[in-house]
């Protein structure tokens, strides 16, 4: 499968080879999926095993509506037959309604965010009934209740996405609106955005992760897109800016930074989704609604897959059609990403640095989740239409 244009075809404008491994990625993404589809659902992760013969296997666990979302939007842009490859035989339809039928039990914002934006996105036929389970969500909230930041931001988006698909109706911009001035709120005077937005714990109040950095910037830059909404595009552009800043010398998205100055708090672990698939996604939907293109950091990211200073292991596995999920450092409680927190809390741009040579980043974490691929699709074969010029 060759794509000599989009966003793949722009990339390769700048760095071939980074278009090379994207192309590349998307063929083992759709091979990749069907492995994970059992009964009409996706999995939550596929786990790597290593046998006595020293091979790797990857076993299949758990179920996932939330990641069965994720892959339908990345699924939604690919042809028939793609689709069908992808979803063993289903559609991007068939996968979307099952994921409206189960709305009543999803009591999760961002889940239920998700089915309605795949909902949006596929133009299927429940997306009413998908919207009105999103509203009883929102309505079901307190004010003042903490929102974590990624489902404020999934809520912006499908929103967005309905507003486009409907022409926008009285109920959709009136919770339209809601989820702007949330996010935008949540962003404040901060460089960056935090975890969540209103109370959080003292000492780690002033921590984003990346995830609460790309879903906002993306749903803020689509905002623009359907809407023109100028204010939504700055704080997109703020983010982007930020998180490029901060992008490590061997193209790392890193993990954990305070949201107040940009700052790293904690930068591993470094994910495969990430490089591969989030910061692309995001920065490209920014580029689509009118942003700054950023080409190069995206393909310094994609680099990383292939360079990995951290860990010799290679983590994209074509023989299992999978990406193991990230280099960490050998830390099962969370020590050091704890430990900066509470650091930063009491004194901006502390570092700690010995707890580098403690936990050195030499870990790799062999297992892929669904969602991981279906972001990879939507990145790199969805475009982001402008509705505003």
């Amino acid at each position: 499968m060759t794509r000599h244009d989009g966003r793949i075809g722009a990339l390769a404008a700048v760095d071939p080879s980074a278009a090379d491994l994207v192309d590349r990625m998307v063929d083992l993404a759709i091979r990749g999926l069907p492995p994970g589809y059992v009964g009409g659902e996706f999995v939550f992760t596929r786990r790597g095993g290593q046998g006595p013969d020293g091979r790797w296997t990857a076993v299949p666990e758990g179920r996932s509506v939330r990641y069965s979302a994720i892959v339908a939007l990345g699924v939604a842009p690919l042809p028939g037959d793609a689709q069908r490859a992808a979803l063993a035989g289903d559609t991007v339809h068939d996968l979307v309604g099952r994921l409206v039928k189960g709305l009543p039990s999803v009591t999760n914002l961002g889940d239920a965010a998700l089915i309605a934006w795949a909902a949006a996105e596929t133009g299927h036929g429940d997306l009413p009934r998908a919207l009105d389970r999103l509203a009883e969500l929102e309505r079901a909230a307190r004010t003042g209740d903490p929102v974590h930041t990624v489902e404020a931001a999934w809520a912006l988006a499908a929103l967005a996405a309905a507003h486009r698909v409907t022409g926008g109706t009285p109920d959709v911009d009136r919770w339209l609106s809601h989820a702007r001035d949330r996010l935008l709120g949540g962003l404040g005077d901060d460089r960056l955005y935090r975890h969540v937005i209103g109370p959080a714990s003292w000492y780690r109040a002033h921590v984003g992760c990346f995830a609460d950095q790309v879903y906002p910037l993306q749903a803020l830059a689509r905002l623009h897109a359907a809407v023109g909404d100028t204010t939504a595009l700055r704080a997109a552009g703020r983010v982007a800016e930020g998180i490029c800043a901060a992008q490590g010398p061997e193209g790392q998205w890193w993990w954990h930074y305070d949201a107040r100055t940009g700052g790293v708090v904690e930068g591993y672990p470094v994910y495969s989704v990430h490089q591969l698939s989030m910061g692309p996604m995001a920065l490209l939907d920014l580029a689509d609604a009118g942003g700054t293109a950023y080409l190069k950091e995206i393909a310094l990211g994609l680099h990383w897959m292939t360079s990995r200073p951290e860990v010799g292991d290679e983590l994209i596995v074509e023989e299992l059609d999978l990406t193991w999920r990230k280099a960490a450092r050998d830390d099962p409680k969370k020590i050091v990403r704890g430990a900066r927190a509470v650091a930063t809390a009491i004194n901006q741009g502390a570092r700690l640095g010995v707890l580098d040579r403690i936990y050195p980043p030499m870990t790799v974490d062999r297992e892929c989740r669904p969602y991981e691929l279906g972001w990879l699709l939507y990145a790199w074969m969805s475009s982001l239409p402008r509705d505003v010029r």
